[in-house]
This record gives C-alpha cells, structure tokens and sequence, in this order.
C-alpha cells in the first residue's frame, strides 16, 4: 500500500475518533479521581533513541489522538519527565490504551447499567494500545520497545455488545494494508449513547 493511501486511511480513522468521542463519549463521561503521573518513557532510559515527540507527534494528525485521551478517566498523564524529547510512541501508546478503556467503560455503563468487569477494560486498553501504536510506529518507522511488548487479548467485545468500541477495535486491525473507505453504519444516524442503547435493546428483543 502506498504511503500516501496508509496517511490518508491514518487519517480518516483519527478523524472517526474524534468524531465519536465529541459526539457520544465526552457528554457522557462521569466524574473520576484524578490520575497521577504515567511510567517514564523508553527515551529515558540507557539507550534513546526513538522519534521524539518535537518530531513525530507535534502538528500531528495523531496529536488529536492525545487531545481525546486527556479528557479520559483512564489516560495516563504524560511522562513525568514529559517534554520534546520523549518517545512519541510511547505517547500514542498511552493515549490509545485510554481511549480503548474510556470507550469500553463509558459504553458499558450506558448500555448494561452497570460496572464492566475489570478483565474488559484491560483488553479492550491493551488492543486498543496495540493496534494504534503499531499503526504510529509502521507508518514513522519508530520503533519503540514499550510497544513490542504489548499482547493483545483474545476476548474483545463485538458491535453487538460494545459498538463503539468494537468498530474501533475492527477499523484499527490492520490500517497500513487495508484501505478503508468512509465509514458509514448505522451509527451515524445516532445522536448520542441513548439512541445507541435503543438500537441495540430493539435488536436484542427481535433477535
């Protein structure tokens, strides 16, 4: 796949990101304690070498990435020796795993009533933390040894359960080869996560 089709594919996922989030998650994020500092990035350490964030990341498509992450309860706040010289991968990574467990913890609220198991949300971050960082790395060749150590867990949630969370799941799988083309479902005809719970009750009791 050419680089020009992996930006643009890059781009319109990033895109649908803040798109869902702004229209279906922010409004229905509930209040949190606030977190503490996240680890030290893998710049820091004995041998950095990796793409910085006064590189890679700033004036980025992917920095809408961290913007939606800091809005998040379950976002990492940045290294704690944060500045231009941490591992812009490392960031991406942090902000993706907060998006998947932001995502999945919103949903699963707004739809099940209830508190989701503590095994969803660290799939659904780590996938979600996997997945986008790959992307990141392959299409600015950084590689970056915090992300090879991520495994994915096989029991992510589908459409049917978490449709948010499952459509960035899907989308997410592989986007440097696959191109995607405007992503059109039935979530587009929603305006929030009530009109999402409604679809989804309405197919459970026909199904």
């Amino acid at each position: 796949m050419g680089s020009v089709a992996a930006s643009l594919t890059i781009h319109q996922l990033l895109g649908r990101i803040v798109y869902f989030h702004a229209l279906f998650i922010e409004p229905s994020l509930l209040p949190s304690a606030p977190r503490r500092p996240g680890p030290v990035c893998c710049n820091h350490g004995p041998e950095p070498d990796r793409g910085t964030i006064g590189e890679l990341l700033t004036d980025s498509a992917w920095a809408a990435l961290v913007e939606v992450a800091t809005t998040l309860p379950a976002h990492d706040h940045q290294c704690p020796k944060a500045k231009d010289a941490c591992c812009a991968t490392c960031r991406v990574v942090a902000a993706a795993a907060a998006v998947g467990a932001g995502w999945a913890l919103t949903e699963h609220r707004s739809y099940q009533r209830a508190e989701p198991a503590e095994t969803l949300l660290r799939s659904c971050e780590l996938a979600t933390a996997a997945r986008l960082g790959r992307a990141f790395a392959t299409q600015h060749a950084a590689r970056c040894p915090a992300l090879d150590r991520l495994t994915e867990s096989e029991a992510l949630p589908g459409a049917e359960e978490l449709p948010l969370t499952g459509e960035l799941l899907a989308l997410w799988a592989s986007p440097i080869t696959d191109v995607h083309h405007p992503v059109a479902n039935w979530l587009n005809h929603c305006t929030g996560l009530d009109d999402v719970r409604r679809v989804l009750e309405t197919r459970r009791t026909d199904s």
